[in-house]
């Protein structure tokens, strides 16, 4: 009986340990760390990951298009385009600038693609950056591994999706 026991006690000490190494508590930030969750994400050590961040901004032709049936088109497939990059996972965040500003600025897109490269051939596809109506400025940003969590409650809440 006493070796039952010793035996059940070793193996309950065996589990508390893969457990604890699978979902950890950083000291330093009273985090529990979820490890499947991290890796699933493509986080480092620090729970981050790198993306391009995309800046759309005013294009040469914007002016050009004044047509507004024209221009419903060409946005009708700048936000299909966006929603095939975020249906096969490479948009993580997109959303216009709230207030026009002297810089030209539109919005963003934050991709999860390794090179700038990745990033040019998918928004060759985006009919208002085709036209000229936006450019882009491309630029690496290292931020939280989590960021692409938000889609799921995003839809959630939404009234209306492009």
């Amino acid at each position: 009986m006493k070796s039952v026991i010793i035996t059940l006690a070793f193996f309950v000490c065996v589990l508390s340990c893969n457990a604890q190494q699978k979902v950890a508590e950083n000291p330093k930030t009273k985090n529990i760390l979820n490890h499947k969750l991290a890796d699933s994400l493509g986080a480092d050590e620090r729970g981050m990951k790198s993306y391009m961040l995309v800046i759309l901004k005013t294009g040469p032709n914007d002016d050009v298009f004044t047509d507004k049936a024209k221009r419903e088109e060409l946005f009708k497939g700048h936000f299909a385009n966006m929603s095939a990059m975020e249906k096969y996972g490479q948009l993580k965040l997109a959303g216009p600038f709230a207030t026009k500003n002297d810089l030209g600025y539109r919005g963003i897109f934050l991709l999860d693609v390794k090179t700038e490269e990745e990033a040019k051939v998918l928004l060759q596809n985006d009919p208002t950056i085709k036209a000229g109506i936006f450019e882009v400025e491309i630029l690496p940003w290292y931020g939280s591994a989590a960021i692409p969590m938000h889609l799921k409650y995003h839809k959630q809440i939404a009234k209306e999706n492009p």
